[in-house]
């Protein structure tokens, strides 16, 4: 170990030592330490920076020791750190799923179970089921000229308007061959004339005969004959209508065909409404049966109840049709 004299100026107690021969001079002692290491004048800058060096190091040690020891003795402080959004770049994002759209719910309109039907040139109008078949034109003179009486009028003239008829689906697997509902117009009539019928006239002229026609086709075959027959006229009212009204009868075989006619005068014209209703009398291979045909006049009643005649002047309606009379109206077709 090497020692270090500090104090270089100390005088040297022991003289026998100074004295002694070959003996270092104090000069020479003062420079000098118990060793081989000579710490001359100019090393003692070096040595006491090397001191200073050490020192520093070791009390930066300590200070770093109890640093760390006194943040070991605290408790850990946890913090919630939010989770940081991903970096598009690193990794793709899961498509966003646009919100449920509320469901649109639809107005439903619900459309009428009538239709309103208007003529301006006769002026008629009236209310019919939608699911009926209407028929105007030449569509509706074919349908009224097949009937065996198309028209009941006491002079010719007369021409169809219009017509509705029902559907074959209304009666299924029944002998319904057809029933409608037919407007006709006579212009030529007077009003006398109007409230009249041809077949009524015809089935009080020859009621004394019998029957109205006949037909021999073969002796060993029966006879088959086409009879017709009216009931007198009447007077019925509907709304605020006075109509004048007869029924007839055609039979053909099996085949009858049943009408009603009503007749009323204005705008100078005979109008001439009409309920028909024609079954075969043959029962269908499904198994149909015989129709109820007071039944299907009475649908074909509810018809001509809603019918309304407006003001025309010179063949030309010159005022609004109009609104349908209610379905309440009380019709009371013959039986």
């Amino acid at each position: 170990m090497t020692r270090i004299n500090l104090f270089p100026n100390s005088p040297v107690r022991n003289a026998s030592v100074l004295n002694t021969p070959n003996r270092p001079t104090p000069a020479i002692l003062n420079s000098i330490a118990w060793g081989k290491i000579n710490l001359g004048t100019t090393a003692s800058p070096l040595v006491f920076a090397a001191i200073l060096i050490v020192c520093s190091f070791a009390v930066g040690c300590s200070s770093e020791k109890t640093k760390t020891e006194s943040a070991s003795n605290q408790s850990p402080i946890v913090q919630s750190t939010p989770p940081t959004a991903m970096s598009t770049t690193s990794a793709p994002a899961s498509p966003t799923m646009p919100p449920a759209s509320k469901p649109v719910h639809k107005k439903v309109v619900r459309r009428a179970a009538t239709v309103m039907y208007a003529d301006k040139t006769t002026g008629v109008s009236f209310q019919y089921p939608r699911k009926y078949v209407l028929k105007t034109g030449d569509a509706a003179d074919e349908l009224i000229s097949s009937d065996p009486v198309p028209m009941d009028f006491v002079q010719p003239g007369g021409g169809a308007v219009v017509a509705v008829a029902i559907p074959e689906g209304v009666y299924p697997k029944s002998d319904l061959a057809s029933a409608f509902f037919d407007v006709s117009v006579n212009k030529s009539l007077t009003a006398e004339q109007c409230g009249e019928f041809s077949e009524a006239k015809l089935s009080e002229a020859t009621l004394s005969e019998g029957k109205l026609s006949e037909e021999k086709t073969n002796p060993a075959t029966p006879i088959e004959t086409t009879d017709h027959s009216a009931k007198p006229s009447t007077k019925l009212m509907i709304g605020d209508m006075e109509l004048h009204s007869t029924e007839t009868l055609a039979t053909d075989g099996t085949r009858k065909e049943a009408a009603k006619y009503f007749h009323i005068f204005e705008n100078g014209s005979c109008y001439e409404f009409a309920l028909k209703v024609a079954t075969t009398g043959v029962e269908t291979d499904e198994g149909g049966k015989a129709v109820d045909r007071d039944e299907v006049f009475k649908r074909l009643a509810t018809i001509l109840a809603t019918v309304k005649i407006a003001l025309v002047k010179n063949t030309e309606a010159t005022t609004s049709v109009p609104a349908a009379a209610s379905t309440n109206a009380s019709v009371t077709p013959a039986q």
